[in-house]
């Protein structure tokens, strides 16, 4: 057994589309993103059997903490490994410290994608050294819903107001197809920076978007939806997929027509796409951590229940620490990060009850 820089594409992305660990964030591709992350450079860390194959695997981007200025590691969604007991663990982590080592790196921050009651995988971090951290970086709390029934089935477990309006975009003119053009792709994030400024959240520069559209339309792994009154875009989405998931990524809507209700066809549309490539899971990703009335993302959540699924909670952040005296100063600094987000919060939701 033995731990390597993978740098075999094919390989990685079987690896971890197979995976009960599987998720967008650790394929091969997304290490290519590096730059648009905040991340000096990517390490796909693998762990190869006797028999030559992967066994366990880390996309670990190379980052450096704000304030301090001092180089971290992350795995966002990893590592992927089925058992996290077993001896590729130790393997791959005493690989991740050996490079973190030349790295001048402070600690190895981890969010693998696992479910936050899986007591297998907090036995194993914590053997391993990691401790608790409870400021996620990756949002912990997604929605999720189960696209293997037939068509009728999925629209039966929605709510009726639901099924009702991706009925009514079709009565009110709203037509939906899929971009494909660098045009189409402009349209789509010029009604993103509308968004954005809208319902006041951050969004990176264009070219991290068309990049993500050019990295995954290798193998039909993405798709750019748009949706149109009398010609004009005027909502739209980027689905990713990977294995048996599929991810609804980014979603922008402009200040127009919303009355005609596009952006629940937009959503059904893009579940017809990820069923009919073998998809079982649509992932809306992001909902409150807590799940009552005037929590932040409160109404994003609401609008994601309407389409049936479920609630899914990732495990807790964890750091493994190579260097205490800056990681304390590391989690000091992410306390007072905590305290002026929720004073921003809260002033922002006194402004607009």
């Amino acid at each position: 057994m033995e731990a390597r820089i993978i740098t075999d594409c094919q390989q990685w992305n079987d690896f971890v589309a197979q995976s009960k660990c599987c998720n967008i964030t650790q394929s091969y591709e997304w290490g290519e993103l590096a730059p648009h992350l905040n991340a000096a450079e990517a390490l796909r860390i693998g762990v190869i059997d006797a028999d030559g194959k992967l066994c366990a695997a880390m996309l670990t981007l190379v980052s450096r903490a704000p304030v301090l200025n001092r180089t971290y590691f992350y795995a966002p969604r990893g590592p992927v490994i089925d058992d996290p007991a077993s001896p590729a663990m130790t393997v791959l982590l005493n690989f991740a410290r050996a490079e973190a080592r030349k790295r001048n790196a402070f600690m190895l921050k981890v969010e693998p994608s696992v479910l936050a009651d899986d007591t297998e995988w907090q036995t194993a971090l914590r053997r391993q050294g990691f401790r608790p951290n409870p400021y996620a970086t990756h949002i912990r709390h997604e929605w999720v819903l189960d696209i293997r029934p037939d068509e009728k089935a999925l629209l039966s477990g929605m709510k009726e107001k639901w099924r009702y309006n991706i009925r009514l975009a079709g009565r009110k003119g709203i037509t939906v197809r899929q971009g494909e053009s660098q045009a189409d792709f402009d349209a789509f994030y010029r009604i993103y920076e509308t968004t954005s400024e809208r319902d006041r959240f951050s969004i990176h520069k264009k070219a991290h978007y068309n990049d993500i559209l050019r990295m995954y339309s290798k193998g039909d792994r993405v798709a750019l939806f748009l949706a149109e009154y009398e010609g004009k875009p005027i909502a739209g989405t980027i689905i990713l997929r990977l294995g048996h998931w599929s991810w609804y990524m980014f979603g922008a809507s402009s200040n127009e027509q919303r009355e005609r209700m596009p952006n629940h066809l937009l959503q059904w549309t893009s579940m017809q796409w990820a069923k009919a490539r073998g998809c079982w899971y649509y992932n809306f990703r992001g909902i409150p951590d807590i799940l009552e009335e005037g929590q932040e993302l409160w109404g994003v959540y609401v609008f994601k229940r309407g389409f049936g699924g479920y609630p899914m909670r990732a495990l807790e952040t964890h750091d493994l620490v190579y260097q205490p005296l800056l990681y304390e100063a590391y989690r000091k600094l992410l306390n007072i990060k905590r305290w002026r987000d929720e004073r921003r919060f809260k002033r922002a939701a006194a402004a607009h009850p």
